[in-house]
């Protein structure tokens, strides 16, 4: 078997492997008996058939096996003894493939590139600023009385009121396009919250300033991108008849309130909302020093970069974006999306400090455990009510799934080793100033 280097140019590889005929035929023999103690044919007993007999039925499947096998442990050994490792799966073409013939040799080339090597990180070189908010009082009221909203309960307004956004309205109605009444499109004694959107657009504005008697013909317009195929971008008029009229009242600040949402009472409330609030502070503010890390990282380490993860990585962020753009588009049945200059700069980005996070972890030996995994395929169930086990299963079997759950887990784990190295200062500051540095993030 022999390796032979026929490109070497920057990061990009080509090497010929020659599996000689007899090699090959070695390979088959050593298949054969390996699989002879298992194989039994009628006139022989099991394990007793002789090699001849089992290469003229077996040989021909037995000889692919055994041609990958060669050529799989060649690669082996040249990355074993290079120290090569390939960036993307190498790509493995045999030559003269349609006219090869059993006795012949076995030529096939083999290029990838190269991960590059990666400079030492030297974290002490990293300077971040930790940032720290507080719940202050006036924003655990605010949360208070946010909550205090959402549980609030309705009474009768005044006999010949009239209805504003806030307002309860219920309400008969019937809906029809082109004169014609449509399944679906009729109710009756449904209570309906004017400014909460729960309608179709332009239906809730148009009750505005009705009383309790009132006939109110609504036209809407159903949206394009509407569920119902068939009453997608129609005109539709709905007879509505406004039975009842109620106004808002917010729930009390008391000890009942508190008992609603699992708190003993309103002192409990306002201590589960401080730490919720700075939990909420805390993850924000660690999306602010990552993004500081990964920008400073960024600048502190320079390497060649494989073509062939940029590209991929520039096509991926493409096609991601052109989804973003056209949400109607929910499969992946359309056309391919041209990268541009941008794509291609945030794809050196990503696959830049993909490597420099990778290369950091894999020498600080760090792993996702065993548990880390549950807790994240657990995390993921609780989005999947009911099936949660179907859920298991299919990360089970799917590698690329856990890979996806595995990765987050792991870049956090390392960004974290990073800044236990860093220069890092913290600062308390304001909610407004913690939010103008998140707002920050989405302008990069």
């Amino acid at each position: 078997m022999q390796v032979t280097e026929t490109l070497k140019d920057g990061l990009k590889r080509a090497y010929t492997i020659t599996v000689t005929a007899a090699e090959l035929d070695a390979k088959v023999q050593e298949k054969l008996l390996e699989a002879q103690p298992e194989v039994e044919i009628k006139g022989f007993r099991k394990g007793k058939v002789p090699l001849a007999i089992l290469k003229k039925q077996f040989g021909p499947r037995l000889l692919g096996d055994a041609m990958q096998d060669a050529i799989d442990g060649a690669m082996k050994s040249h990355f074993d003894a290079s120290g090569d490792r390939p960036a993307l799966q190498p790509e493995v073409k045999m030559v003269d493939g349609e006219t090869w013939k059993e006795g012949q040799d076995v030529v096939v080339t083999m290029t990838y590139e190269a991960l590059p090597p990666i400079p030492e990180l030297d974290a002490s070189q990293v300077t971040l600023d930790r940032l720290s908010v507080k719940a202050d009082e006036a924003s655990v009221e605010e949360a208070l009385k946010n909550l205090a909203a959402t549980a609030q309960s309705f009474t009768d307004k005044k006999k010949g009121a009239k209805a504003k956004d806030g307002d309860q309205v219920t309400i008969d109605f019937k809906g029809s396009v082109d004169g014609e009444l449509f399944e679906g499109g009729s109710g009756e004694d449904y209570p309906l919250v004017l400014g909460s959107n729960s309608f179709i657009p332009g239906f809730e504005a148009q009750l505005v300033g009705a009383a309790v008697g009132d006939e109110v013909s609504v036209n809407v317009t159903f949206p394009e991108a509407y569920g119902a195929a068939h009453l997608a971008g129609k005109a539709a008029v709905f007879a509505c008849t406004v039975k009842a009229l109620k106004k808002p009242v917010p729930a009390e600040l008391d000890d009942e309130l508190a008992k609603k949402y699992g708190a003993e009472d309103l002192a409990a409330l306002k201590g589960q909302i401080s730490e919720r609030l700075e939990a909420e502070y805390k993850g924000a503010a660690r999306a602010v020093l990552k993004r500081a890390l990964l920008d400073q990282l960024d600048g502190l380490v320079k390497f060649d970069l494989p073509s062939a993860l940029v590209d991929a990585e520039a096509a991926q962020i493409a096609h991601q974006l052109w989804h973003e753009e056209n949400p109607e588009v929910h499969d992946h049945n359309h056309g391919s999306v041209e990268t541009t200059e941008e794509h291609k700069k945030l794809a050196e980005r990503r696959v830049r400090l993909g490597l420099v996070l990778a290369e950091v972890g894999r020498k600080a030996e760090i792993t996702v455990t065993d548990a880390e995994m549950t807790q994240a395929v657990l995390a993921q169930a609780r989005q999947y009510p009911g099936q949660e086990r179907a859920y298991f299963e299919f990360v089970q079997k799917n590698p690329q799934m856990q890979q996806q759950l595995r990765a987050p887990i792991f870049e956090d784990k390392v960004v974290d080793h990073i800044v236990a190295g860093a220069k890092v200062t913290d600062k308390d500051v304001s909610k407004e100033d913690l939010q103008k540095a998140v707002e920050a993030l989405d302008e990069l």
